[in-house]
């Protein structure tokens, strides 16, 4: 019953989201504020986690070319289908579960201990409103970050795989260019759609509906985390399942 209540609470904040909304010139700074804090602030771990995790993929994919037989533009090939179809959009938002989720909860959760969220209500703004609207329009921005990742992801394995001797530059673009299938972008960037919703919504259901005090802001960061991962991989499933089976 616990599971069934908390899935009703999320779906009525959802509808409280979108609704009674706030003075557009107040959401105006808060989507601007919230693009800062979300998605400008997480560049930089994407962009380090990106560049060296496109390496490794070439790497290994090179070291697991045993046969001569099997042409070298296939690390080109495999780092390029690793990182736009999986790596990015997915490995890339679980990292993100872990640092703007929690970030979301904390931020929140602590607005609910101090009464803050109290006072909104007092004063008439839809509190809801006020503090998820404007995370959810600054994350529709997320695909932007994935598309720094894909790239940075790509450039990684080319460095990785040209400058360590493993391929030529001319074999990896090949691989690159090899049965590119432009709907796997598509594909990529409507779950990266996906997966920016859930990243604002469910740390924000987090935050707001816990109770409690500092302790209780640090368990419901963790239980954001978990959530929003395990969303994350099952909308990913069913991504997938719908566009590419």
């Amino acid at each position: 019953m616990k599971q069934l209540k908390d899935i009703g609470s999320y779906f009525l904040m959802l509808k409280k989201v979108f609704s009674s909304f706030t003075k557009g010139s107040v959401l105006r700074e808060l989507i601007f504020k919230e693009i800062d804090d979300l998605v400008i602030g997480s560049m930089g771990i994407v962009a380090f986690i990106s560049f060296f995790v496109g390496g490794v993929i070439a790497i290994q994919t090179a070291l697991n070319l045993d046969n001569p037989l099997i042409p070298k533009s296939l690390i080109g090939f495999a780092t390029r289908q690793s990182v736009v179809l999986e790596f990015a959009p997915t490995f890339i938002s679980i990292i993100m579960a872990g640092k703007v989720g929690s970030f979301i909860t904390s931020s929140i959760g602590s607005m609910r201990v101090t009464e803050q969220i109290d006072a909104l209500e007092v004063m008439g703004i839809n509190s809801l409103n006020y503090l998820v609207f404007p995370k959810i329009v600054a994350l529709m921005l997320y695909p932007f970050v994935i598309a720094i990742a894909m790239f940075l992801g790509i450039m990684g394995g080319y460095v990785a795989g040209v400058y360590g001797g493993f391929t030529s530059s001319p074999e990896f673009v090949a691989g690159l260019q090899d049965s590119f299938d432009p709907f796997h972008l598509t594909y990529a960037f409507v779950k990266t759609f996906v997966f920016a919703f859930i990243l604002a919504t469910v740390p924000s259901w987090q935050g707001y509906y816990m109770k409690g005090g500092a302790l209780e802001v640090g368990k419901a960061s963790t239980n954001s985390f978990v959530w929003t991962s395990v969303l994350i991989i099952l909308s990913n499933y069913i991504v997938t399942q719908l566009l590419l089976s």
